[in-house]
């Protein structure tokens, strides 16, 4: 299948030196969030993210660009169509576990999981599926999961906790790390009962390896476990990132269709806003049915003095 989309980490230095040979070929600037720039040309789209920095191609003249532009003359390497010499791992059969919502005041705390082997890992990458982070329309997340669902011999497991059973169990495992250790051994576990066969499982590291040691433990699981950060980079993570968002915004859709009030992504102060009014309309109750309460957003919301509305654990 044709190369329509890559990703690459870049420096400092090899992103400013990436920028007039932009211009030179005629590529038009554009203004896109999040980036240190972004440019066009035809059908071909080049964004060089803030973060990292790393470099996005997306077009039908993708692997033209990497092959002949970005890999000489900025990263010096030949690296399309190498990732099984580069990366090994990536293409042995391994579960994937990503998680989305921790961060967000409204909706609840989702965690998927996807197994993958060689095969399903070059569909992925032939999809131009990517961490879910570096989307952001909810057309295209949900365009993306649609064919991570088709993919032959693909399996997935999702576990979303809603804000009330999200409340409950925060209090009695008494922080978000550990929570989301259980979250990711449940996912593990329902993988794991689809495909006994799989090896591996990897995650991003977001506690000390040993708090999801514990939790997998008490699934009675034996798998190795991998946890590193910037875990996305692995195709069934990436994919795994994919399906939790999508089931987050779907929640967040229907619930603000439902009560009336649009549920702002984040914890920003459009999200005190909506919090006090989701207050006034149906009452103080109603809001451990749609948040968090543990983040500092409840002490704003609800009118107490010294609240930032920032997470805490």
């Amino acid at each position: 299948m044709p190369v329509t989309s890559h990703t690459a980490p870049l420096t400092v230095e090899q992103a400013e030196k990436l920028r007039p040979l932009l211009a030179d070929r005629g590529f038009e600037f554009v203004e896109k969030p999040y980036t240190l720039y972004a440019a066009k040309k035809g059908k071909l789209n080049v964004a060089v993210y803030e973060k990292g920095p790393k470099i996005l191609v997306q077009g039908k003249e993708t692997e033209d660009f990497v092959r002949f532009l970005l890999e000489p003359e900025i990263l010096g390497e030949a690296r399309l169509g190498y990732d099984e010499v580069l990366h090994p791992d990536r293409f042995e059969p391994h579960f994937g576990i990503d998680e989305s919502g921790k961060g967000d005041y409204f909706g609840p705390l989702v965690i998927a999981g996807v197994y993958t082997d060689a095969a399903i890992a070059r569909e992925l990458a032939a999809a131009g599926i990517m961490d879910s982070k570096r989307i952001t329309s909810a057309a295209r997340i949900r365009q993306l999961a649609a064919l991570i669902r088709e993919i032959p011999g693909i399996e997935s497991a999702i576990v979303s906790i809603g804000p009330e059973k999200y409340n409950e169990l925060h209090t009695k495992f008494g922080s978000i790390n550990r929570l989301l250790a259980w979250g990711h051994a449940r996912t593990i576990s329902l993988l794991h009962e689809k495909r006994p066969d799989c090896p591996r499982a990897l995650s991003d590291q977001f506690a000390r390896p040993e708090v999801l040691q514990r939790a997998l433990k008490g699934q009675k699981i034996a798998i190795s476990l991998d946890q590193r950060t910037k875990a996305e980079s692995d195709p069934a993570v990436a994919a795994a990132s994919i399906l939790a968002r999508e089931r987050f915004i779907d929640w967040i859709s229907k619930t603000s269709e439902a009560g009336g009030i649009p549920l702002p992504l984040g914890a920003s102060s459009a999200v005190i806003d909506a919090g006090k009014q989701l207050v006034e309309r149906h009452g103080a109750a109603a809001l451990g049915r749609v948040a968090k309460l543990h983040f500092r957003t409840t002490g704003a919301v609800m009118g107490r003095n010294g609240d930032s509305g920032t997470e805490s654990a």
